[in-house]
């Protein structure tokens, strides 16, 4: 770990000279980024990254997918790799992030609300159920009394922000983080009720590591000053 503080390059390339990033999709900007500047740092380290929804990366580590470092968009996916044995040490939280509504740009629907999308008029994605994102929507139609009847529940928050820049859909329930990122290819709907569902990111080191100093010195870096700085500007909050 005095490696992981310090945060230079000497002995992280022991083992192996990659380290392998399961990370949820919606960190996909913020982490490419951060292995940026890791191997910036660490020059003798290459960081690789696979990202999808966290109950898929969930799944792949647990049927012996190799990997250094796992980032979940939740605390129940981490916390189903803790009980499979997968990890080593304790998860760290390092960022929050909220549901928000996007539509096509100029809202052409005229959303408003999120119980504007209960009306099956207006075509809307969400998440699986499964995954931190839908997740997090079926919390909100819990604690709204609202049901979304939506045309399409996909596999990451990612699949649901394409859809709708691609026209294929007039609405739908993406993180704020994923909305921001979208720039003017959407216009975003904030909505007081997402504070009800907000998701805590964790962040481990994998016993499947190959290299726990070069992990470990990644995990460093994401919940430092530099990762905080990364992240804020991205949207998340702090956790």
């Amino acid at each position: 770990m005095l490696l992981a503080g310090c945060g230079n390059s000497e002995g992280a390339g022991s083992a192996t000279d990659t380290i392998t990033v399961f990370a949820a999709a919606s960190l996909k900007s913020t982490f490419t980024e951060l292995g940026e500047t890791f191997e910036a740092q660490n020059p003798a380290v290459t960081v690789e990254f696979n990202f999808a929804g966290s109950s898929d990366l969930v799944t792949a580590l647990a049927q012996g997918a190799p990997a250094d470092v796992f980032a979940s968009a939740d605390t129940i996916n981490m916390t189903k790799a803790v009980e499979a044995n997968l990890v080593d040490g304790e998860p760290v939280n390092f960022a929050k992030n909220t549901l928000t509504i996007v539509t096509a740009p100029g809202n052409p629907k005229d959303v408003a609300s999120f119980a504007d999308l209960a009306d099956p008029d207006i075509l809307t994605v969400v998440c699986a159920p499964q995954v931190p994102c839908g997740n997090a929507t079926a919390t909100l139609e819990k604690a709204t009394g609202t049901t979304v009847p939506a045309v399409s529940e996909e596999a990451s928050v990612t699949d649901v922000l394409g859809k709708v820049t691609s026209g294929q859909a007039d609405a739908g329930l993406v993180y704020v983080t994923d909305a921001a990122g979208a720039g003017d290819q959407v216009t975003t709907v904030d909505f007081p009720e997402a504070r009800e569902a907000v998701n805590t990111y964790p962040i481990a080191v994998l016993k499947s590591s190959r290299n726990v100093a070069a992990a470990s010195a990644f995990e460093a870096l994401l919940t430092g000053p530099t990762g905080r700085q990364v992240l804020i500007e991205a949207g998340f909050a702090a956790p």
